[in-house]
């Protein structure tokens, strides 16, 4: 009885892949329909006549062990009211943020499974192109051939798509003074494998002086006559931005193969104000004066750089195998001009000759012209990755990633103000690795079952660096499914890694009247500060542990509780210079210059070494998701209107572009049995199968496999296969996506075991009717941060009283996000809170502790869509697929105050230096066609 079940279900499926294709004919094809049911035999572990039936997912979803951290339907991606993927991205960051603490960065990204060259090729899309996005564990970077400090974001997108949107925006602070324009154009279009996207973005923003945020000058005019420093200091530089960017993909053959092409053109231009000349003036009898001059002809620093970059992506399979080549190339030219001070010699002179008096008048000095420095960098990187399934276990499939890859760096720079230091550096990294996954239990297959699903990772590289030698890294972890809810990871990373080619040969730059807050003397200096890249770094050693638990709780729609644990111990550390506190003065003397009182002159702010770094901390993330009942009966995120887009594929079928309901069609099963078990050696005619099923039983050689069409002509001709046929042609006709089932022999064009075919389902996929709300809350419990600076120096203490920059670290960082979209109108909220820390001083006379109290901002954004609203459209066609939106940034205009032990706030950290936008308003407009 069991086994006819499991062949009625899997011929079910079956059922539902002859059924579909008759359906879409006559409706239109939902937006978010991946592929054509796949239909796979499956000899797994199982009983020779034994059927597996796999629950419902899209085609291009991750499968792997470690369960989503995160999945966005597009009722939830509506929540977001993001106007493209970059936004959305941002919008994530909590979520998305890699908790080692190792500063991975941005998260990776794959589009339906696979590999992209850059985030270059969809960064641009509307959200609307999205059926679904998930976002993945680090330990699932490894399987892709990435790094493990990174997680993963996985975008799924419609099988056909059309748009073309203009988006603008513009904001400014309440308080005025700057503001920003953008001005963006797309083009997208979706055919199945193929895409074409084109984006033009403009940006400006405006200057933003110290005088317009009244912030009290350290150096004030003695002289009547003489200009405040106020209006020639920028908080917030003038610039421009000029991107273009061009993205294309195309279907290879119908094996599932495809290449991507995409290049991007930049600009980017700035004017920065740094002040004006000084001069200390003495007469003959002694007494002196500092004067202000130059108001014409402040001193600028004008900076352009122009960036071009390219990227290529080709998929395509050889027998199981999902290979990936990537490479990503992009050259950089960046060119500053720094006003020179003017030469005060004469005035100086003239005044000690008493022929200039010091209260006096200025004559014009000669302008000093200004200093250039420039910088040249070049890099590429070339990828190619292997991924496999070679190895049936009883607890399932052994999966393998192979990556081979050679990155290569350049960085040419110059400084007329330092000729000796002119910089040519290059790194070429050949590099390769390894990725095993091994099942050992599975209540699927029913192997060691009573320990839920358990799978042990190993991984293993190598990378050689033409000047730094050889490094290596390894990795173990184990992913542990308890139950179908609840899922526990533990993992340990040992990695040796170089510093950064900027950090080694980043320009040095000589920055003058640079605000530094003095811990030895209590006071506010402008000094000179030195910046740029030190070649003296050696490489870094890091051992990293990682616990992990996730528990989907029983409420809502989908929600979930995640507690993680990391260690990190770090030697030969990389990093920025700290904050100049005594005890980073006395391990690093050589960089601070003093004058005769002691008076701070000068800092070399270039990248350091520390001896160790040691690292614990918790993270505790809460999510959760629900349906808003009573909406409209179609879905969709952001500016989508009714019907479909203009010049684009037809729109999402009502109920939010679920799979159709399909009717089993017995005269195509017939005949797919017919020619399947007739009898004699005449060759069975493969064409009436559906393409699927003809693409697995393909071998390497991509011809059919005889050993693999021979199990699948037993399995459809036996007698138990006619009975389950019967059964579901006389069952209800299935609804949702339909299920899958494994034939023997490897996996279809979607991927090697990571990715599986088939329509949207499962819990919380989309549907119809409704809004949509969600919520998340993340809390990271820092246990444990010092830095020893050298050995037998001195331990930092961040979260006692140390710090290396800004204000220490804080013990608790909290991010709560939430928002709802509900018949056409959003709106969302984000907040952020991080607790207060205080650094100590040295204890010398003038010295003093400072104390950074706690921080909470909150961001609050609402958006309509107006094209949904069919009163309004009717009587002002224009709007439709148009969406508004008004956001709030900084709500309560908060900032970080900053105090010292007497509970004054020194001039360095003065609440308009920490944070000159503070409350900042938005509006964008954004148009579909």
């Amino acid at each position: 009885m069991t086994l006819r079940i499991l062949l009625a279900s899997s011929f079910t499926a079956i059922a539902a892949s002859l059924a579909y294709p008759a359906a879409a004919q006559d409706t239109a094809q939902p937006a978010q329909v991946g592929d054509t049911p796949e239909v796979i035999d499956a000899t797994d572990g199982g009983s020779e006549n034994e059927i597996i039936v796999i629950g419902n997912t899209l085609r291009g979803q991750v499968d792997a062990p470690q369960p989503p951290i995160l999945e966005l339907d597009e009722e939830d991606i509506a929540t977001y009211g993001a106007g493209s993927l970059a936004e959305l991205v941002q919008a994530l960051s909590t979520e998305t943020g890699s908790g080692r603490g190792r500063g991975g960065g941005p998260p990776t990204f794959l589009v339906n499974g696979l590999r992209v060259s850059s985030f270059r090729e969809m960064r641009s899309y509307p959200p609307e192109a999205i059926q679904k996005v998930e976002v993945l564990a680090e330990e699932v970077a490894q399987r892709y051939g990435f790094s493990p400090d990174q997680r993963v974001i996985n975008f799924i997108l419609k099988d056909n798509f059309s748009s073309r949107e203009i988006e603008v925006e513009y904001g400014q602070p309440f308080d005025g003074g700057t503001s920003d324009k953008e001005l963006e154009a797309t083009l997208l279009n979706i055919s199945g494998p193929s895409r074409l996207n084109i984006n033009l973005e403009l940006s400006d923003t405006s200057l933003l002086t110290e005088a317009e945020r009244g912030v009290i000058q350290s150096v004030v005019p003695v002289v009547p006559g003489d200009p405040d420093q106020g209006p020639y200091r920028s908080l917030v530089s003038d610039s421009e931005d000029y991107e273009l960017t061009a993205n294309w993909t195309r279907g290879i053959g119908e094996a599932g193969a495809s290449l991507s092409l995409n290049g991007t053109a930049q600009r980017s231009d700035g004017r920065s104000l740094s002040g004006l000349d000084t001069v200390t003036l003495t007469d003959p009898d002694g007494d002196s004066a500092l004067r202000i001059f130059g108001a014409d002809n402040p001193l600028t620093r004008r900076t352009r750089t122009d960036t071009f970059s390219f990227g290529s992506t080709l998929n395509a399979r050889a027998g199981d195998w999902q290979l990936t080549g990537t490479i990503d190339a992009s050259h950089a030219d960046s060119t500053s001009r720094i006003d020179r001070r003017a030469e005060t010699a004469a005035l100086v002179q003239a005044a000690a000759d008493g022929t200039l008096a010091i209260d006096g008048p200025l004559p014009p000095l000669a302008d000093a012209g200004f200093d250039t420095a420039k910088s040249k960098t070049d890099s590429a990187a070339a990828k190619i990755t292997a991924m496999g399934n070679p190895i049936l276990l009883p607890a399932g499939e052994i999966s393998v990633t192979l990556d081979s890859g050679y990155d290569w760096q350049r960085i040419d720079s110059s400084d007329t103000r330092n000729p000796e230091f002119d910089t040519e550096l290059t790194r070429g990294n050949l590099n390769g690795g390894v990725n095993v996954s091994v099942p050992i239990a599975s209540r699927r297959d029913d192997a060691w079952a009573f320990l839920g699903d358990l799978t042990a990772n190993f991984s293993a590289g190598a990378e050689h660096l033409s000047d730094f030698g050889t490094l290596m890294d390894w990795s173990a972890g184990l992913n542990w499914g308890l139950t179908e809810e609840l899922n526990f990871q533990a993992s340990y990373i040992f990695r040796e890694a170089a510093p950064g080619l900027s950090q080694l040969g980043a320009p040095t730059i000589v920055n003058l009247n640079v605000p530094v807050y003095d811990f030895t003397t209590g006071q506010t200096a402008l000094a000179t500060v030195t910046t740029g890249g030190n070649p003296a770094l050696t490489s870094e050693t890091q051992r990293d542990i990682k616990l992990g638990l996730t528990y989907d709780l029983p409420w809502f729609d989908r929600s979930n509780i995640s507690v993680e644990y990391f260690r990190n111990r770090s030697s030969d550390v990389t990093a920025s210079f700290p904050l100049l506190t005594p005890d980073i003065e006395a391990a690093f003397p050589d960089r601070v210059t003093r004058g005769s009182g002691g008076t701070l002159l000068a800092i070399d702010q270039r990248p350091v070494t520390f001896a160790e770094q040691n690292s614990q901390r918790i993270r505790i993330g809460l999510n959760f998701s629900g349906e808003i009942s009573g909406g409209e009966e179609q879905s969709g995120g952001g500016s989508r209107g009714p019907g479909p887009v203009a010049g684009g594929a037809p729109a999402a079928a009502p109920g939010g572009g679920g799979p159709l309901r399909a009717t089993f069609d017995p005269q195509r099963f017939a005949a797919i049995r017919q020619s399947l078990c007739a009898e004699g050696d005449t060759p069975p005619d493969l064409s009436v199968l559906p393409e699927p099923m003809q693409a697995r039983l393909r071998g390497a050689d991509g011809q059919i496999d005889p050993q693999r069409l021979a199990e699948l002509r037993t399995r459809i001709c036996s007698a138990e296969a006619g009975q389950a046929a019967a059964a579901a042609q006389g069952g209800a006709a299935p609804t949702g996506a339909a299920p899958q089932v494994r034939i023997p022999g490897g996996r279809g064009p979607g991927g090697p075991g990571f990715v599986r075919g088939g329509g949207p389902g499962g819990r919380g996929g989309p549907g119809g009717g409704g809004g949509r709300w969600n919520i998340g809350l993340n809390h990271t419990i820092e246990l444990e941060n010092e830095v020893l600076i050298a050995d037998g120096g001195p331990l930092l203490d961040l979260l006692d009283g140390d710090a290396l920059s800004g204000g220490g670290v804080s013990r608790h960082t909290l991010s709560l996000q939430g928002g709802a979209f509900y018949k056409g109108f959003g709106t969302r909220l984000s907040a952020d809170y991080q607790s207060g820390t205080r650094v100590e001083g040295s204890g010398l006379p003038g010295s003093s502790d400072l104390t950074f109290g706690d921080l909470f901002t909150l961001d609050w954004r609402m958006f309509a869509d107006l094209g949904r609203q069919e009163k309004l459209v009717e009587s002002v066609p224009f709007l439709k697929n148009t969406r508004v939106s008004f956001a709030i940034d900084n709500v309560f205009d908060t900032r970080q105050e900053v105090t010292d032990q007497n509970g004054e706030v020194p001039l360095r950290y003065q609440p308009f230096l920490m944070d000159p936008v503070g409350r900042r308003f938005e509006i964008e407009f954004r148009k579909m066609f």
